[in-house]
């Protein structure tokens, strides 16, 4: 009796630990863990790059900068006004990208610095002086980096239109032409630190 006992506590024993190798195979196989995208992380990396580029470069302001997330769907907060002084977000608020910028993909964007092709273009910008066009008060771009060089000559500007919202939004909203574009009570807040500013305020849009 007791040795059908330990046959059988045998079996048990071993019958569970080939279950368990077994559910440990699929597991490595059924198992792909997805990166979770951290806006706060890469924004500390950019902040981080653009305070050493300031370090270099004393005629641009070393207080404020903005930073333009395209990682982030545009339906969502993704134009960052910072403090560089004092580490902390001053402002946030929606951006359009350009339509050429577009996949197909959801969340797939592509950049060019080339002319008529109404892509967004990475990379640092020098926000230069305001002029009335268009959609009304803009401010020019200088392109500082090789994927933004032709920024002036493309007539990229960094303005608002009446068709962006305000609020963050469940799905994606208008494209420009290229341009950064937000929403006309947004660009209220991002003209009160550029207007005041002594020296030209650097604008990084990184994907």
């Amino acid at each position: 009796m007791r040795k059908n006992i330990l046959i059988l506590l045998l079996i048990g024993i071993f019958g569970a630990s080939f279950a368990c190798r077994n559910d440990k195979g699929k597991d490595l196989k059924t198992i792909n863990v997805k990166p979770v995208y951290s806006y706060e992380e890469n924004l500390k990396k950019e902040v981080a790059v653009i305070k050493r580029f300031l370090g270099e470069s004393p005629k641009y302001n070393s207080d404020v900068a903005f930073f333009l997330d395209m990682k982030i769907e545009s339906g969502k907060n993704r134009f960052f006004i910072y403090d560089l002084k004092h580490d902390k977000l001053l402002g946030k608020g929606l951006v359009g990208h350009g339509s050429g910028s577009e996949t197909g993909i959801t969340g797939k964007l592509k950049f060019s610095n080339v002319k008529n092709s109404n892509c967004s273009s990475l990379g640092k910008y020098a926000i230069g002086g305001s002029y009335t066009g268009r959609f009304g008060k803009c401010y020019k771009l200088y392109g500082l980096d090789e994927t933004n060089s032709n920024a002036f000559d493309r007539n990229i500007v960094l303005h608002k239109y009446y068709d962006v919202p305000f609020e963050q939004q469940p799905y994606p909203i208008c494209n420009s032409l290229g341009c950064p574009m937000v929403n006309e009570k947004f660009f209220v807040v991002i003209e009160k630190f550029i207007d005041s500013s002594k020296k030209k305020i650097i604008l990084v849009m990184y994907y």
